[in-house]
């Protein structure tokens, strides 16, 4: 992208972040007037995660609504349906800056597995597990809250700062589970800003932190420290 391009994509995002409200976002989602960008791939690892384009970001939060909706459903009259779409429960958090810039910040689904590395539970000797584990079809991290020992040694080794142990329960939450292959948050930006794409240790921005992230584009676009 050229500097062109770049400004072009800036001044884009901060017409829409200035006009768009709540409502508006629910009705352009409702009759599609942006499209959905969805790009799965495949590597020898096998590892896929959710990648970030910062310039089309609004920080509409959506994509926290429907993540959570997702991934904390509720059962009805017998009918399982999607839960109520608290924020606070999603797996993809959007951090707010000033200068304006906003974070949304997700499992890096790194391929050395820190966060599991550290976990001090023994591997189960039947499933070879330990408490904090890849998910045998997602590959995504998965906690066994029946073995989990609420050390906190996990959020501690987690480089992006996505694992947040519950206030009440001490277990490790936030670990992105790719909605079984087809995340919502993906599904349901209205603009395109995040996709769902192998693993790549090359990307910009890669395994950073929200602070860091924030740093750089801060940087990048108001020329400011931050």
């Amino acid at each position: 992208m050229n500097s062109n391009q770049e400004t072009d994509a800036w001044s884009r995002r901060k017409f829409m972040k200035a006009v768009v409200s709540s409502s508006a976002l629910a009705v352009m989602g409702q009759f599609g007037i942006f499209r959905l960008a969805m790009a799965s791939q495949a590597d020898k690892t096998g590892l896929t995660m959710i990648v970030v384009d910062y310039a089309k970001c609004t920080g509409c939060r959506t994509c926290e609504t429907a993540c959570s909706a997702a991934n904390h459903k509720q059962t009805v009259n017998g009918e399982t349906l999607n839960g109520l779409g608290n924020p606070e429960t999603a797996n993809i958090r959007v951090y707010p800056y000033n200068p304006d810039v906003d974070v949304p910040n997700v499992c890096a689904m790194c391929p050395d597995n820190p966060c599991i590395e550290a976990c001090p539970v023994d591997p189960d000797p039947k499933t070879g597990f330990k408490a904090l584990f890849r998910h045998p079809e997602t590959r995504a991290v998965t906690n066994d809250p029946n073995r989990c020992i609420t050390c906190g040694s996990c959020a501690d080794a987690c480089r992006t700062g996505t694992i947040i142990p519950n206030d009440d329960t001490g277990l490790p939450e936030h670990m992105c589970t790719l909605c079984n292959g087809d995340p919502q948050c993906v599904k349901h930006c209205p603009f395109g800003a995040l996709t769902h794409v192998s693993v790549d240790l090359d990307r910009d921005f890669y395994a950073m932190k929200p602070d860091q992230i924030a740093g750089k584009l801060i940087q990048k676009w108001y020329g400011k420290s931050h």
